[in-house]
């Protein structure tokens, strides 16, 4: 025995289609919203008024940033343009994904010979250290620096 397709049984195939679709955007809009990081400054356009200056006090600092993050341990080291060691004040530092807040952590970072270096058991992957620093004659000196973690922590 045949069994016909009826206007029902389309309705309910559309419904369940429809039904699925919506679900699932749903789902993925929370989870959007649930692990965005948050705001990077809280009004952009008074961030914006000095931006230039500041950019321009850091690049005139002349420091170079090398980093590395391997086998468990973040490494970074500040030379200025005569390739001698720069000693700047941390004042914060934190190391995360750039996708979500859950593995965020802000390292313990200790000079050993003239580098900052810190304990930082990440797993595989993309990372970002955000550093807050202050040279020694009180110039503000902010970077967003990316990584690759190249393998487990050890």
């Amino acid at each position: 025995m045949r069994r016909t397709l009826t206007g029902w049984h389309v309705l309910a195939i559309f419904a369940g289609c429809f039904g699925i679709i919506i679900a699932v955007n749903l789902t993925l809009a929370f989870q959007a919203v649930n692990t965005f990081p948050g705001l990077v400054t809280k009004n952009s356009y008074i961030a914006s008024q000095s931006f230039d200056a500041d950019r321009a006090a850091q690049d005139a600092l002349g420091w170079e940033l090398e980093t590395s993050l391997q086998g468990g341990e973040l490494r970074l080291k500040i030379t200025d343009t005569a390739g001698q060691p720069v000693r700047p004040i941390v004042h914060k530092a934190t190391l995360g994904r750039a996708t979500h807040v859950a593995d965020d952590m802000s390292p313990d970072l200790r000079w050993i010979d003239d580098a900052l270096v810190a304990p930082a058991p990440v797993a595989k992957g993309y990372w970002t250290l955000w550093l807050e620093l202050e040279a020694p004659d009180g110039t503000p000196f902010r970077r967003r620096i990316p990584l690759d973690a190249k393998g487990p922590a050890t």
